[in-house]
Formats: structure tokens, C-alpha cells, sequence
């Protein structure tokens, strides 16, 4: 027996792939794995199959023909392909986790690609695909163009193209945001943008800290796990994360954004507070602020929390208002400085 790796476009209506399926099988080939992938011109089937070792590519076409299939592609496969297509997927995904570099080997292998080629400008085409033809567009302004052979393109292979040129762009911008921090004490942290995979850590960091610490940092009471995992990105904002050598979080800073307003909030692990790490949180959610046209940065905290209040005054001239055991200090930005009439108190 041999694998074959057959696709063919049948029309989409009830039964045209049982009819497919039953020419194959009259031939003694044996579908392994089959998927559909939907277009304006019918349902494209690609199967991957194990034949007689008689049969060769111009039975398997004449098989697919008289099953009513059209527009047939047939070649050889190897073992690696008894992996469905998203399976295949997921696990390229998880390569450029741990080689972001590796997009255009990775987008070779999900599409069986011949030519890979990136050009850092927008290409001259739209993104899409046509024949087999591929555009993909990076959110940095770069583009691919992806070429292979036979068969044509499907909108699903494209979709799950573009989904890898995102994460592979995600994860670059994570790194170039990354920065190292050096404590008094000459411990070396990391500060980076927070991704959905850190719920798992974040969490942890949450069950470190004092309950004097959360009720700081959550006036309203302790998050669910769902608040907890839109923490991780808040929309229009960002979160950042401190982490030890180890990788453990121990501190992590949220900027939400309301109108051209962001609200800041810290919480910083027990053991690693008043060494300076909050202020350097804060200080790059307020500059991150300033640089998406945001006016000023507010923070909510009670009245013995001092240590926030101090860290707040380090970073520039803040208003301040008091709601019985709540404080309220709102820190312009560098694009909207305060003025001689804001009070600071």
C-alpha cells in the first residue's frame, strides 16, 4: 500500500462527496483523513489516502473523475501527513513560540510552499490569494509571497496563514517591548508585555500576595478568573509584567483606557515592593500613555497606601482628590503637561 495525497472540487450539494468517496473505494483506496475546504466554486475535498501499490497517479485521477470530481491534484505523501491539517497547524504555531525568526520556514511547511519571499513594504496586490498565489500582510508593513506549484490556494489555507504571520508578529513586538531592570541589590528583572499564556503565572502571583496588597490593588474585591484573563489584555490598553529570574511574575501593572484617560493599577508581590519596581511599572504605563495620545493617567488607591501616593509624585506633578478613604491622583502626560491651574494637594 501507498499514500496518496488526493484533492479534488465537487459540487456542494447532498451526496457529490459519497459518490467521490465510493469511486475510491471501488478501487480499494482507503481515506485516511479528509477535509473540506469551501469556495465560491464548490466544495474542495483533500483527502489523504492509502492505495494498492498498483495503482498509479492516472488510476487515482480517472477514480476521482468518474466520481464526479474536477480540477484533480494527486501526488505522493509521506507519513507526516497522517497529521490532519490544523493539528499541523497548532504545532508550527508552537514552533514560532520558540523561534519567531522561523515564520517563512513555517508558512513553507504549512502550505507545502515552493517560494517564500518577504519584502519589508506592503506588497503591490491586496492580501489574498489567487491561483497559487499567496499575499500576507505584516502588521509592521512587511508582506509574503507564498508560491507553490499545485495545488491552488483555499480560503481556509489562507486563513490559517494569516493567523501565523500575527502570532509571529506578536511575539516580535513582545520582545522589542522587553527591557531588563537592574534592583539596588543587582537582581536583574524583566518587564514585558503580558500575553493570554501568562494567566497561569499571573495567577500564582495572586495567591503570593498579602491580602493587604489585593485589597489595594482591587478596591472592588478579587478578580474572577475571566476578569483575570482580560487583565492580560485589556482592550485599547496594555498590561505589563515584572518577572524573576525563574520566570515567576511577581508584579504586574494594568493601563485601561475610558475616553482619552487610561487608569493605572499595580500590584507588586510583598516580598519584592519598595525596591523601586512599581515606580519603573507605572513610569512605562505613563510613558505608553503619552505615546497613544492618551491626556493623563489616574490611579484609585486608599489613604494609607503611601507608598503608591510617593510613587505617583515621582513621576511628575499630580492632582489629587480625596473620597473619604479614597484617593484619586491623575498624572498628565507628556503630550498634554498640566497647567498652573491644576491643583496639586
Amino acid at each position: 500500500m501507498a499514500l496518496w495525497r488526493v484533492r479534488a472540487t465537487v459540487d456542494d450539494r447532498p451526496g457529490y462527496l459519497s459518490v467521490l468517496t465510493a469511486s475510491l473505494a471501488l478501487r480499494s483506496v482507503n481515506i485516511l483523513a479528509v477535509q473540506v475546504h469551501t469556495t465560491e466554486a464548490g466544495a474542495i475535498d483533500d483527502f489523504l489516502v492509502d492505495a494498492p501499490d498498483s495503482l498509479t497517479e492516472s488510476d487515482l485521477l480517472a477514480a476521482v473523475a468518474k466520481g464526479r470530481g474536477r480540477d484533480a491534484f494527486v501526488t505522493r505523501a509521506e507519513a507526516q501527513g497522517l497529521a490532519d491539517q490544523p493539528t499541523r497547524a497548532l504545532a508550527l504555531a508552537g514552533r514560532l513560540v520558540h523561534e519567531p525568526d522561523s515564520l517563512g520556514e513555517t508558512l513553507a511547511a504549512l502550505l507545502d510552499a515552493t517560494d517564500v519571499r518577504w519584502r519589508p513594504q506592503h506588497a503591490a496586490d491586496l492580501p489574498g490569494f489567487q491561483g497559487c498565489r499567496m499575499t500576507l500582510s505584516e502588521e509592521s508593513g512587511g508582506s509574503y509571497e507564498v508560491l507553490r506549484a499545485l495545488p491552488s490556494f483555499t480560503p481556509a489555507e489562507y486563513a490559517r496563514a494569516q493567523a501565523l504571520v500575527e502570532i509571529a508578529g506578536r511575539l516580535h513586538r513582545q520582545h522589542r517591548e522587553s527591557v531588563s531592570m537592574l534592583l539596588p541589590d543587582g537582581t536583574e528583572l524583566t518587564l514585558r508585555p503580558a500575553v493570554p499564556d501568562d494567566l497561569p503565572a499571573v495567577r500564582e502571583l495572586h495567591e503570593e500576595c498579602s491580602p493587604t496588597a489585593l485589597g489595594r490593588r482591587y478596591l472592588g474585591g478579587l478578580p474572577t478568573e475571566a476578569r483575570m484573563r482580560r487583565l492580560l489584555e485589556p482592550s485599547g490598553g496594555v498590561t505589563l509584567l515584572a518577572t524573576a529570574p525563574g520566570g515567576a511574575v511577581v508584579a504586574m501593572a494594568t493601563l485601561t483606557v475610558e475616553g482619552d484617560l487610561g487608569e493605572a493599577a499595580l500590584l507588586v508581590e510583598d516580598g519584592w515592593q519598595r525596591r523601586g519596581l512599581g515606580t519603573a511599572l507605572l513610569r512605562r504605563l505613563h510613558a505608553w500613555a503619552g505615546r497613544s495620545g492618551l491626556s493623563a493617567v489616574v490611579t484609585h488607591t486608599t489613604a494609607d497606601n503611601t507608598a503608591m501616593l510617593h510613587t505617583v509624585r515621582r513621576l511628575g506633578t499630580a492632582h489629587i482628590e480625596r473620597d473619604g478613604a479614597l484617593i484619586s491622583a491623575t498624572l498628565p502626560t507628556a503630550t498634554h503637561p498640566a497647567t498652573n491651574e491644576s491643583p496639586t494637594r
